[in-house]
């Protein structure tokens, strides 16, 4: 086990290390190479504990205070990668901004060590075995989000990271409260003391819960997270903090923020299915996604600034996977996971070539952005592979998961197939309504050349080509072994 704490304690405290140190570094480049470089070494401690953790099963570690299984492993990797990628697109573009935007040096320094430590506070809720210190990382990471929302400190800027702040924290407020519940019924057993919240003791005696408290507990949980996941009707602060924020905020809130309010959700609802012996929390999970994938679907067709209507694509999809880990069986599971994957990668891949396109356009107004694959072919035809990937193309890996959790549907609540599948072609017509003229037709005088990143880009179509086409073994088990434990199967 070793091997495993050396692991975890190098990926835990790379990023909180780099945030500190970059908090002083004053060279916007520096800083630049730095966040990379700390990025990196993030990956690859999550890289080594993940091997460690799936070779040697699901365990404790540091007296208790923090947990590790093929859940939290798998999206410690996912939160890793995709900040890496994000920060190594940040360099050009924070670059353009601070040259043509007048960002000030202060401005990038507290871009890049809000950076980390937002992947600091994503990594400590992930492996935390604590249910009061997730609430805690949970809101450490909203905190560095809403400074970055507001880096331009414009007034739409500010009123967006104020209203994200305040509507955030109402959730994270009622999220407590849902937390407090679960102390409450929780300390009758283990007394007051940190045995009552530490999660793999209430996993364990999950059966000797208070079911009604537990109940009661699980409505807080559900609106307090779900504020956080972006589910509707808690969803307002989100296509505003897209809009506001600079892009690479985008693609991490989209990619990453929101799965750590969902892993929260799902831990609680494991706690609830102990608890209760039933599927209420599963029904709630569904009710809430299907009507957010709906709300969202309808939503696309109004909007007119390009990072709002991915937005709502982000809220839409969120939806799905609420719904599949609703539903709570292994392969319903297994498709939420997979959905996480492929949207985290090709959703940040999304917002990275939109961050290029609105540059090179000079407007995030849709009608502003015409004749990308003119201008920059790779910008241009790099939003419409995404387009075409989130929409559920095959062969993309969204198209795999979404079959993947139909097929679940059908042997669960086959009921749901209609209306999910309606959200989805509304969805896929708002996208495409708006996507196709920005990518054809003539280049508009106001363009700029731009130096464009796209490696990144390339990177995540990439790999969710691959992962429609065929999982590698490794990576299936990998998913398996995830899916099984939220049904119930394994415990520690």
């Amino acid at each position: 086990m070793t091997g495993t704490m050396n692991w975890f304690i190098f990926t835990l405290l790379s990023p909180l290390t780099g945030g500190l140190l970059l908090a002083f570094i004053r060279q916007p480049a520096r800083s630049s190479a730095i966040n990379i470089g700390f990025s990196c070494a993030t990956l690859i401690g999550s890289l080594g504990l993940a091997v460690a953790v799936l070779q040697q099963g699901s365990h404790e570690a540091l007296a208790g205070f923090f947990f590790l299984d093929a859940y939290n492993v798998f999206l410690i990797t996912l939160t890793s990668f995709v900040s890496l990628t994000t920060s190594i697109f940040s360099g050009p573009y924070m670059r353009f901004e601070w040259l043509h935007r007048d960002l000030p040096e202060q401005r990038l320094r507290l871009y890049h060590a809000m950076f980390q430590l937002f992947v600091f506070g994503m990594l400590l809720g992930f492996t935390t075995n604590n249910i009061g210190v997730l609430w805690i990382a949970l809101e450490l990471a909203t905190l560095a989000t809403v400074l970055l929302v507001s880096l331009y400190r414009t007034p739409a800027s500010i009123a967006a990271a104020w209203k994200y702040f305040m509507l955030a924290g109402m959730g994270i407020a009622l999220a407590l409260l849902g937390t407090i519940l679960i102390f409450f019924t929780s300390s009758t057993i283990f007394g007051h003391s940190n045995d009552a919240l530490t999660w793999t003791l209430l996993f364990a005696h999950a059966g000797e819960l208070d079911a009604s408290v537990m109940m009661m507990a699980f409505a807080f949980l559900m609106v307090g997270y779900g504020t956080k996941i972006g589910l509707a009707p808690m969803h307002a602060w989100l296509p505003d903090a897209h809009a506001e924020g600079p892009t690479p905020v985008s693609a991490v809130l989209s990619g990453l923020l929101l799965n750590l309010a969902l892993y929260a959700l799902v831990r609680f609802k494991m706690l609830v299915d102990g608890a209760t012996g039933t599927a209420v929390a599963g029904h709630i999970m569904i009710a809430f996604g299907l009507f957010s994938l709906c709300i969202a679907a309808l939503s696309l067709h109004k909007q007119h600034d390009i990072k709002r209507m991915f937005s709502f694509s982000s809220i839409e999809h969120m939806g799905l996977m609420t719904v599949a880990f609703g539903i709570g069986t292994p392969l319903a599971n297994f498709a939420g996971l997979l959905h996480m994957t492929v949207h985290s990668l090709v959703k940040s891949g999304i917002f990275f070539t939109v961050g290029h396109a609105a540059q090179a356009m000079g407007s995030q107004n849709m009608e502003q952005i015409r004749g990308l694959i003119r201008h920059h072919p790779g910008i241009g035809w790099g939003l419409l592979t995404g387009t075409a990937a989130i929409a559920g193309f095959p062969p993309f890996g969204v198209f795999t998961s979404e079959f993947l959790l139909f097929s679940a549907i059908l042997d669960t609540y086959p009921w749901l197939i209609l209306p999910l599948l309606a959200g989805l072609l509304v969805a896929f017509a708002g996208l495409f309504r708006f996507v196709q003229p920005m990518v054809f037709g003539p280049v508009p005088a106001h363009a700029i050349a731009i130096e464009a990143n796209m490696l990144p880009v390339y990177i995540h179509f990439a790999l969710a080509l691959l992962l429609g086409l065929a999982i590698p073994g490794p990576l299936a088990n990998w998913y398996e072994q995830a899916a099984t434990l939220i049904a119930g199967g394994a415990a520690l």
